[in-house]
């Protein structure tokens, strides 16, 4: 296993931590305190997304296994932590609802485009998105200010780069 595919895999690891941070309250620790390791947490599990990606176009190290656990670790921890917030009371659970929906579909989409041998690189947007999704959770984990106003401008992006998925694979199949 290379090292962009351990770090991918880290995530996955991350995922069900940071779950469990959001989730139980620890008698005789203040609730800031959870937010502090969870947002420490979910911090070095996005870090690692950057760093896979780059050390394996970087180094040539993209791999099959890369392609598939690198997606799937991004869904285990946004899923953790969307779902995590929504128990918390953190998040409107239509936004998180619509979110999730686009992820799930989005990447069954791409298996499709993959069988049909379409480019499922992601866009510009899409790595917006991924960004916007990542910095929201982060605000919303610690309640900091405009953590609401960077789930909704992740939301817009979420929905216009899954548009451009399906606008790809319309394009393509022409």
């Amino acid at each position: 296993m290379n090292l962009p595919n351990a770090l991918a895999f880290l995530r996955i690891v991350f995922a069900p931590l940071l779950f469990f941070l959001l989730t139980h309250s620890f008698e005789g620790i203040h609730q800031s305190w959870i937010n502090y390791f969870a947002a420490l947490t979910f911090s070095l599990a996005a870090l690692s997304d950057f760093f896979d990606g780059y050390i394996a176009r970087t180094w040539e190290q993209i791999t099959k296994l890369g392609s598939i656990l690198d997606p799937l670790a991004d869904k285990m921890l946004i899923l953790a932590a969307f779902i995590g917030l929504l128990i918390m009371g953190r998040v409107n659970e239509w936004i998180i609802y619509i979110i999730l929906v686009r992820e799930f579909f989005i990447t069954g989409f791409r298996v499709v485009m993959i069988s049909e041998n379409l480019d499922i690189s992601a866009s510009f947007a899409g790595k917006l998105k991924t960004g916007f999704q990542m910095v929201a959770i982060g605000f919303l984990i610690m309640e900091w200010p405009f953590a609401q106003i960077l789930l909704y401008i992740a939301l817009i992006l979420t929905l216009y780069s899954g548009y451009e998925y399906i606008y790809a694979y319309i394009k393509g199949k022409k």
